[in-house]
């Protein structure tokens, strides 16, 4: 299982779905080799701060949008970040009502890290990639 709560549905080499809600599907990126940097980060987090993140996932998987930018953003380039202070997961939209979560990190300054911004792009085309190719 991916989380203790039921929130969770569970986690195997195919998919990881954080919440299934009425617009949207939001799940774990994971790489070929079963391994999610963004669900790793998150069990790292301390309980209040995975309940942050988990309201705004499910905030966006049932009305399918969150309207304050201080809670999630555009990013650019096809990126979106959910925003619970002090937390960062950056995440992207793709086809079947799903929100693809690729990585977490701590806010350290008031600009996106670059090379986090890469990494979910990254993330994104090897999704992709996969996803097309049936894998």
């Amino acid at each position: 299982m991916c989380h203790k709560s039921n929130t969770f549905i569970g986690m195997d080499e195919k998919d990881c779905i954080i919440y299934v809600g009425e617009k949207f599907s939001i799940e774990w990126y994971y790489d070929k080799n079963g391994k999610s940097v963004a669900y790793e980060y998150f069990l790292k987090t301390d309980e209040e701060l995975q309940d942050k993140f988990l309201i705004l996932v499910k905030k966006m998987a049932e009305s399918g949008k969150i309207f304050d930018i201080t809670k999630f953003r555009n990013e650019g380039d096809g990126i979106y970040a959910f925003k619970p202070q002090p937390d960062r997961y950056l995440s992207f939209f793709t086809i079947g009502k799903k929100i693809i979560v690729t990585n977490g990190f701590k806010k350290k300054t008031n600009k996106l890290p670059q090379n986090e911004k890469d990494f979910a792009q990254k993330c994104k085309k090897d999704y992709l990639e996969r996803k097309s190719g049936g894998k």
